[in-house]
């Protein structure tokens, strides 16, 4: 199996060493990353310049650094490296739950990989900043990993959260009730007005969703899709509104 690495956090990641190493237990291994962060990037990709592609020993494997996106860096990555089987994305410097997925660049390379009809998984943790401190993850890692890289486990799309010492693992939906998104207005040095964008914490959440299992101290396992088609919105629309005539007999 082949299996391709690629993070958010950037190419001197521990944490992506780190996933580098889980994943050498099932296959070969490259690493292909971005050589600076590209947190919150989302999908973007790199379409008004032309991509860097470089050699760079990344702890003990061989991989490459991009001066792009994650997703730059799965493209890259799949087009230079053929018949890669799965796209492993992380482990990521902090927890990827509910509606950060929308603009979570380690999610975005696993999407990536699924636009390409490969699998794309995303792994995200707690930040760490020694690389062995990510050993306390390894087993219920490697348990995951096991089943989602099973040819029996056919969706292409999942995104994986584990806390620090987990006590079990379960299959989640995404918590999307909430948004933690919030503007912080501040002033610069000047007196300019400035903008952060930052996170509020969420205290109640929904049984059975990303957020949940992560309060309850278990590793979430949500399987995603490509497809975000709303189907029941769009059965109630073709119902009540069935454009089917041509626009002179509206």
């Amino acid at each position: 199996m082949r299996i391709l690495i690629a993070n958010d956090d950037g190419v001197f990641s521990p944490g992506l060493q780190a996933l580098a190493a889980f994943a050498a237990e099932f296959g070969e291994v490259r690493v292909v990353a971005p050589d600076v962060e590209q947190s919150s990037m989302g999908q973007a990709i790199t379409s008004s310049r032309p991509l860097s592609y470089r050699p760079t020993r990344i702890g003990k494997f061989d991989g490459y650094r991009v001066n792009g996106t994650p997703s730059d860096c799965v493209a890259l990555g799949i087009h230079n490296w053929e018949k890669v089987d799965a796209v492993l994305s992380g482990i990521n410097q902090g927890y990827n739950l509910g509606n950060a997925t929308w603009h979570s660049g380690t999610l975005a390379a696993a999407k990536q990989a699924a636009l390409f009809g490969i699998k794309g998984i995303s792994m995200s943790s707690m930040p760490f900043e020694k690389l062995e401190e990510y050993e306390s993850l390894k087993p219920m890692a490697l348990q995951v990993l096991q089943a989602l890289l099973s040819k029996e486990t056919t969706s292409l799309l999942f995104n994986v959260n584990l806390p620090v010492s987990p006590r079990g693992i379960s299959w989640t939906r995404q918590s999307v009730r909430h948004y933690d998104g919030k503007v912080v207005p501040m002033k610069d040095p000047y007196g300019r007005p400035v903008y952060w964008f930052t996170a509020v914490p969420i205290e109640s959440v929904e049984p059975g969703t990303d957020r949940f299992a992560i309060g309850e101290n278990r590793v979430s396992v949500t399987p995603l899709s490509i497809d975000i088609t709303d189907d029941r919105c769009l059965a109630e629309c073709q119902r009540r509104y069935p454009f089917n005539g041509s626009a002179s007999e509206a």
